[in-house]
């Protein structure tokens, strides 16, 4: 089976390269053609578009910047539809906009193509090792076929729905990675100006309950379930050492904006009498104001925790 990819930077580069030492024929494609060297070293194919890439290959990868670069590449006139078989199906490996993975997702439909978002997990330094996570959305099918060559990528390739479902979770993905660090940054700050060593302070919180549990284990036995009660941790206890946290950072002169939204949540939620019920009873205020209503049956959420186990 012969490998299209398109896109080789910093990531990209290691992922085409993880592709090519799993044995598969490469045929690459960049905008700056020196990017393509090292491969066409080790036997890798020279495309001079991505129309010409796409004719020539068995399933084109693409690892580009953002969704206005995905939408040239895919339907330029030069581009990936111009050249693509009914049989080869492109998967975007970027992190997109769901909005343009449908668009493009249907253009490619219209042709009787297919296209499938799977982007990554994990930065250079998990594609250099072989340890990045894909998401797949699209035609489920098609992602069964070709799971040999998307885990050649990286590790693991989980199929998550219809098409532009892997982009959300990406998005998802990120934006909590991002609002954590944030936080962290911020409590740590805290506590180092408090007086605590940041050497220990950091080892001391990587033994406490977030430290040792997974990031999104937090979310099983009361968010998913939507059931608060009976309490693990009362919320009114959460207000109250979130509100000694506050008074510590105004006497040392620490900002505190992402605890202070928080402990806004929480105020809301005890007045709305939940002080009795679990801490994490506060997150159906945004619920309420998203529209949604989040309860997964727990027979279910068992399963699915026992299965990634």
């Amino acid at each position: 089976m012969r490998v299209g990819f398109i896109g080789l930077g910093t990531l990209g580069a290691k992922m085409a390269a993880n592709v090519q030492q799993a044995g598969y024929a490469l045929t690459v494609h960049d905008i700056s053609p020196p990017a393509g060297q090292p491969f066409l070293a080790n036997g890798a194919i020279w495309a001079d578009s991505p129309r010409a890439l796409a004719a020539q290959v068995d399933v084109v990868l693409t690892s580009l910047p953002g969704p206005p670069e995905v939408e040239a590449v895919a339907l330029g006139e030069r581009g990936i539809l111009a050249g693509l078989r009914a049989d080869c199906p492109h998967f975007d490996l970027s992190t997109n906009s769901p909005s343009v993975v449908r668009r493009v997702h249907a253009v490619y439909a219209g042709q009787n193509r297919q296209l499938l978002d799977a982007p990554v997990s994990g930065g250079p330094a998990a594609a250099l090792q072989r340890k990045l996570t894909l998401w797949v959305s699209g035609d489920a099918a098609t992602a069964e076929r070709h799971r040999p060559v998307v885990e050649a990528v990286g590790a693991k390739a989980l199929y998550v729905g219809p098409i532009g479902t892997a982009t959300i979770t990406k998005l998802v993905n990120n934006t909590a990675s991002f609002g954590l660090t944030a936080l962290l940054a911020e409590v740590f700050t805290m506590g180092v100006k408090a007086g605590a060593d940041p050497l220990i302070l950091f080892t001391a919180l990587r033994q406490g309950n977030l430290g040792t549990t997974r990031t999104y284990d937090g979310l099983i036995n009361q968010f998913l379930s939507g059931v608060f009660e009976p309490a693990s941790f009362a919320l009114r206890l959460a207000h109250k050492d979130v509100a000694l946290a506050r008074e510590l950072a105004r006497e040392i002169g620490v900002p505190m904006r992402m605890a202070s939204i928080m402990f806004e949540e929480l105020t809301s939620a005890l007045g709305r009498g939940w002080g009795d019920r679990d801490t994490r009873a506060f997150t159906l205020l945004q619920q309420e104001r998203a529209g949604v209503r989040i309860a997964v049956d727990r027979d279910r959420l068992k399963e699915a925790v026992a299965n990634d186990r």
